[in-house]
């Protein structure tokens, strides 16, 4: 898992030289015919690199997005209409039979349909008409990384194009040497700080809350910590309710519109009695997990989540636990 993470601004770079043409293309086919709705296929780390992509689908292109519930199709037989449809799947292996039917199901009727896949000669890329390889080479450890922040870059390299946005074309290919400042910055804070914790927030808004469900689970793979994801606003609506004296909280605050109300939020937090561990920007008052800063605000979380990777591998392994063999799972899911 550490090798692999180290090797995710590598990963990165392959990507961004690849495929140039494929991306244009689909991009201004989606200028030229732009959807009537937009659906992401995803289960797990990819799921969270799908939500990413959609926010900033929404945000930027002003377009909504719906994940889709994979059992319409295989199990509920639910006849969606395809007409104008543009669905994205997002995978690491293409194995799963809930990614490959689906897609196989609206290309035939019609829909545009993507696979953003790691194996370009998965069943998954063969269902889909577009496919978008990742380039992140072989991912031996159960728990995505490389893959996973590979799946954030190919998210964002297509809206880019979608919007024919230069600035973020721009920031994306500066990537791979923000990756590597990132994969520098000290997270041993939270080693410390969580190396008895049985329960666990993390905290993320925005374009930041795909990386707090990504942390999540990845606390749960290889630290054996129940973590929830929360949005910082939702996180008031109930959840709240269990932080108590020492409760564990880790707040993503990378820049954005997002990020003084999650400041405020750690404060308050801490003001209730937490262990608040704020990842910010080096400066931010409060934050004891520096961020590396992207070319682009919007490029940020993944930049984020290169710093946690690292840190929740040295978590695991100070937990007694080998984050390269987590209890009852593979590395291919395969679900109907």
């Amino acid at each position: 898992m550490l090798d692999e993470t180290r090797e995710a601004p590598h990963a990165v770079a392959r990507q961004l030289a690849a495929d140039g043409a494929t991306y244009a293309a689909l991009a201004e086919l989606l200028r030229q015919q732009p959807p009537h709705s937009v659906l992401t296929v995803a289960r797990g780390s990819s799921d969270h690199a799908a939500h990413y992509m959609a926010y900033l689908v929404m945000a930027r292109l002003g377009r909504l997005v719906t994940s889709l519930p994979m059992s319409l199709i295989t199990l509920y037989q639910s006849q969606i209409q395809c007409d104008g449809l543009v669905s994205l799947a997002f995978s690491q292996s293409g194995q799963s039979p809930d990614l490959v039917s689906p897609t196989a199901f609206f290309r035939a009727g019609g829909a545009r349909t993507v696979a953003v896949v790691n194996d370009p000669a998965s069943p998954l890329a063969q269902a889909a008409e577009w496919v978008l390889p990742l380039h992140a080479g072989p991912e031996r450890s159960v728990a995505a990384t490389k893959s996973y922040i590979a799946q954030l870059v190919a998210g964002a390299r297509l809206v880019a194009g979608w919007r024919a946005d230069g600035d973020l074309l721009a920031a994306l290919n500066a990537l791979p040497g923000a990756m590597e400042q990132a994969l520098a910055q000290d997270w041993s804070v939270a080693v410390d700080a969580l190396h008895g914790a049985d329960r666990l927030f993390v905290i993320g808004r925005g374009t930041g809350l795909a990386i707090a469900m990504e942390a999540a689970l990845k606390f749960k793979e290889t630290c054996g910590i129940q973590a929830e994801a929360f949005s910082g606003a939702e996180v008031k609506h109930g959840p709240m309710a269990l932080v108590e004296e020492g409760y564990p909280l880790l707040v993503f605050a990378p820049r954005g519109p997002a990020q003084a109300g999650l400041i405020a939020l750690a404060a308050e937090m801490r003001g209730r009695g937490a262990r608040v561990l704020l990842a910010a920007p080096a400066g931010t008052p409060g934050a004891e997990l520096p961020l590396a800063p992207s070319a682009h605000e919007d490029l940020d979380p993944i930049t984020a989540v290169q710093s946690f990777y690292p840190m929740v591998e040295a978590l695991a392994r100070a937990r007694g636990l080998d984050p390269d063999q987590p209890r009852h799972l593979a590395k291919v899911t395969r679900t109907h």
